[in-house]
């Protein structure tokens, strides 16, 4: 039996732990989780809706009633199809991470492969993306992912 299991809108603030978890991880920034507070409804409302284009599969701390062990989430796009990828649906992974004191589980590659990407196979997604930092590489690659050339642009408004 998996551990994994989808997140639910009580989640929603260990959710944001863990992803600051993460962000930390690439990129610290000194304004660190003071987005928490702002995100959380909206987090909590897209939790709430199993239909929806955004999911988060948690396994649950062991020894931490209340805190999740660990996280990923993603989002299914629509681009318009092509021969690679006809159905046009895409998958996103945007966020894994685990907290600290509960790393080399397997509670990360369980939540991207009992969640993430079932979830994924189930809504037709014909490929899956995601950015990698260099401490997950080797988690992406034994599952398969592999780099591509194209020059990813982007643009803050």
């Amino acid at each position: 039996m998996s551990l994994v299991r989808r997140a639910r809108p009580e989640d929603a603030r260990e959710v944001l732990r863990l992803r600051q978890v993460m962000i930390d991880a690439v990129s610290p920034h000194p304004a660190a989780g003071s987005w928490h507070d702002r995100s959380l409804p909206t987090l909590r409302e897209r939790l709430a809706d199993p239909a929806g284009p955004f999911a988060a599969f948690v396994v649950d701390h062991p020894e931490r009633p209340g805190a999740l062990a660990a996280l990923a989430a993603g989002t299914v796009e629509y681009r318009i199809g092509h021969a690679n990828n006809p159905t046009g649906a895409v998958g996103f992974v945007f966020s894994v991470a685990t907290d600290p004191g509960t790393r080399r589980r397997g509670y990360a590659r369980a939540c991207v492969v009992d969640g993430l990407l079932t979830w994924f196979r189930e809504r037709g997604a014909g490929k899956i993306q995601l950015t990698a930092s260099a401490e997950a590489l080797p988690l992406y690659e034994s599952l398969g992912f592999r780099p591509k050339p194209d020059p990813l642009m982007e643009l803050v408004l």
